[in-house]
């Protein structure tokens, strides 16, 4: 396996190898590990990410899994790195982590079937499908704000090449505490099928990214919360939580709602697939009562 990462070295964007706890680039210029300013892995033109794909998710919403994978699109503008903040609309309250693995591109990909798919995959690398669940009432369906607002889809820390997405297992943490732990054989969808799956109707691009699913148990983070993913043999993506300068404007658009949709989803209830199932202190007491503060 070979890791690849971007990062800034001396104000250009460069491509680099990691040896260990060096970063060397092609020109033989290295820098530590811990002193680079990362940069996303890639330049991809579209980032699409897939609802449920995890066992335990869809166990957590009390749902069974459509027949085939469905998918939603995060713009390119919410791309964000490793080490990056992650903003909270000031305004804004339910602001969920999604721990995922990341399919990165290699070459053009259309109509290919699950058995070549994984010749036109470059690498994996690690992303966190961060969703701002506060405008759910009106963007559930296309996901466009609650899934695509900036800086909400941090990916790295590098790319992986020649790695086996099989048996591995991720996690996410939140201030060093285990909060998502799964193994990708949970998946129902592997990597392959998800790239045959969307290449049928969509040309894949060399550096598009598609995020592979989450495991249960995404629940809402604050400002000051350091949020980590880690999988086996990608590494570690790490992110900050702050809240964001200026308010949500209210002169124009829906704004934040808090409805029984928007808590019992953010608080990992199923209103989205069955109905109302929003979470009480005794289920949930943390998360409700630092809300509440």
């Amino acid at each position: 396996m070979t890791e690849l990462r971007r990062i800034l070295l001396d104000g250009s964007a460069v491509q680099v190898v990691r040896h260990g706890d060096t970063l060397v680039a092609g020109d033989g210029r290295e820098v530590a590990v811990d002193d680079a300013i990362h940069l996303p892995p890639t330049e991809p033109t579209k980032i699409i990410a897939v609802h449920l794909n995890y066992a335990s998710r869809t166990e957590e919403f009390m749902t069974r899994l459509p027949a085939a994978p469905t998918y939603f699109h995060k713009p390119v503008t919410a791309l964000n790195s490793h080490r990056g903040a992650i903003v909270r609309p000031a305004g804004c309250r339910w602001l969920n982590y999604e721990g995922e693995i990341v399919i990165v591109i290699g070459r053009t990909c259309r109509n290919v079937s699950p058995d070549e798919a994984g010749d036109y995959i470059a690498g994996y690398t690690i992303g966190n499908d961060y969703g701002l669940h506060d405008f759910r009432d009106t963007d559930a369906g296309s996901m466009l704000r609650v899934k695509g607002s900036d800086t909400l889809a941090p990916v790295g820390p590098g790319l992986v090449t020649d790695w086996d997405f099989r048996g591995k297992t991720l996690r996410t943490l939140v201030n060093g505490e285990v909060k998502q732990e799964a193994s990708t054989d949970e998946m129902e969808w592997d990597m392959h099928y998800l790239v045959a799956d969307i290449a049928r109707t969509i040309t894949l691009s060399p550096g598009d990214l598609l995020f592979s699913g989450t495991p249960a148990n995404s629940r809402p983070v604050q400002p000051g919360d350091v949020v980590e993913v880690e999988v086996d043999g990608l590494g570690r993506l790490t992110n900050h939580v702050v809240t964001g300068p200026t308010p949500i404007r209210t002169d124009v658009g829906a704004q934040p709602t808090e409805s029984e949709e928007v808590v019992s989803t953010a608080l990992g209830g199923d209103w989205e697939f069955r109905g109302i199932r929003t979470p009480s202190k005794d289920l949930y007491p943390s998360t409700v009562e630092a809300e509440e503060d």
